[in-house]
């Protein structure tokens, strides 16, 4: 039965993320918006669900680590592993604003979280590692700048073909919800059976939280980024890996830390420097290479770093 679940789990992945990128890609073109915007933000908020569960449930329980782990290993598995999976499959291309714009400043939201969060380790201020109340504050009025800033630049110039006319908007809005639903809910369910499974075959807890755990919240993601790749939407797989990691930062750890501060305690040095790390190589794909997009190549760099990072981890158990 458990095996049955896991695979009635994986069916609503596939179609949660199927139905999700083409009701967005048909809201983007009934509201003039580029597919990249939309991504970056309706997609990016429906895919962070799980994260945003995991990390309030432990501001409010007053699990600060939980909170802070969740995001910085979301993060990354976002970036090395999916991103670098997404560009093996098919290459990911990039606007001249997404190299611009939309990189950076994913890189600055990520600066800034790092040096907020670390202030006693670089700086000596306070007694330990933490986001304060008023740093959780910050956090959600730069969220708010940032969306209202993407709505604003985010009309889209490019011609859609006849191939792929948008469905009805109330067609649209079902399918967004129907697919975000059916990816949280098979993402639990995938979770929660795939963990049974590995505790069957006498797999320990640590490394099952290092490994399924980890990855599960970023399951939304993992499919919809793999999905619009394999559609030809990746710049609805890029939007989706940025918005994803901006709304954990800003929205989600910011609303956190409004809730209880949070610890920095259980990030070492060597998480925070290849979370830095995954988005400096973005904004290096961007002026390297074939230009202009994340080719196979750099797809099997980032998902190197990511595998010679999570056999740290193992090592470290």
């Amino acid at each position: 039965m458990t095996v049955i679940w896991l695979l009635i789990a994986l069916g609503l992945i596939i179609m949660g993320a199927s139905w999700l990128v083409e009701g967005a890609s048909s809201i983007a073109r009934k509201a003039g918006m580029s597919e990249f915007v939309i991504g970056l933000t309706i997609v990016g908020f429906g895919t962070s669900c799980p994260e945003l569960v995991v990390s309030l449930t432990g501001a409010f329980e007053s699990n600060a680590d939980i909170a802070v782990g969740n995001v910085i290993g979301s993060n990354i598995f976002n970036v090395l592993f999916i991103l670098g999976l997404t560009a093996l499959i098919c290459p990911v291309s990039m606007s001249s604003d997404n190299r611009k714009i939309d990189i950076p400043v994913t890189l600055t939201v990520t600066t800034v979280f790092l040096v907020l969060g670390l202030n006693h380790t670089l700086w000596g201020i306070g007694q330990s590692d933490r986001l304060s109340r008023l740093e959780g504050f910050i956090l959600i009025a730069a969220f708010a700048a940032y969306i209202i800033q993407s709505f604003r630049s985010g009309k889209s110039s490019d011609p859609y073909s006849s191939e792929s006319k948008p469905r009805k908007l109330y067609i649209a809005i079902f399918m967004v919800i129907a697919g975000l639903a059916g990816l949280i809910i098979g993402g639990n369910l995938f979770v929660d059976s795939a963990t049974d499974i590995a505790r069957m075959v006498g797999v320990s807890d640590k490394f099952i939280a290092v490994t399924i755990l980890a990855g599960g919240t970023s399951l939304p993601e993992l499919a919809t980024s793999i999905v619009a790749a394999l559609k030809s939407r990746d710049q609805l797989a890029l939007g989706n890996i940025l918005g994803s990691n901006v709304f954990n930062i800003l929205l989600i750890l910011g609303t956190s830390a409004i809730i209880t501060p949070l610890s920095f305690s259980s990030v070492t040095h060597v998480d925070a420097l290849v979370l830095l790390i995954s988005m400096i190589l973005l904004l290096l794909w961007a002026y390297t290479g074939q230009k202009e997009r994340i080719d196979r190549l750099e797809g099997v760099l980032m998902l190197m770093l990511f595998g010679a990072y999570y056999s740290y981890l193992f090592i470290k158990l």
